[in-house]
């Protein structure tokens, strides 16, 4: 079962208005939860980040919406499931660069 989904968007430095500004848009246009914009990496993640929160039933429209709006930012996304190994590993979708995650600490 899929409890929701998580969308990372990776940046850097030179890159944050980017992923603000898609976050934002993002957040307008579907009521969605906008984490913190680390400027660290954080977690598994191996850039800064910020995590976007989505239920199931949007997913789809807003992966979409972030494809075709995310400017060159590189984008991590994947289930909830409990499984948080399996979650960012087997069923993890990338856009742009697929980058190594820090999976110790999920093990």
């Amino acid at each position: 079962m899929i409890n929701n989904f998580h969308i990372h968007l990776y940046y850097n430095e030179s890159n944050i208005n980017l992923a603000k500004d898609l976050a934002k848009k993002v957040e307008e246009k579907y009521s969605i939860k906008v984490g913190k914009f680390h400027k660290r990496n954080v977690g598994p993640h191996p850039m800064w980040s910020v995590q976007l929160s989505i239920p199931t039933d949007i997913f789809g429209d807003i992966l979409s919406f972030v494809a075709i709006n995310r400017n060159g930012l590189i984008v991590f996304s994947h289930p909830d499931t409990g499984n948080v190994l399996l979650d960012h590993t087997e069923y993890a979708i990338w856009m742009g660069d697929v980058l190594d995650l820090n999976l110790d600490m999920l093990i």
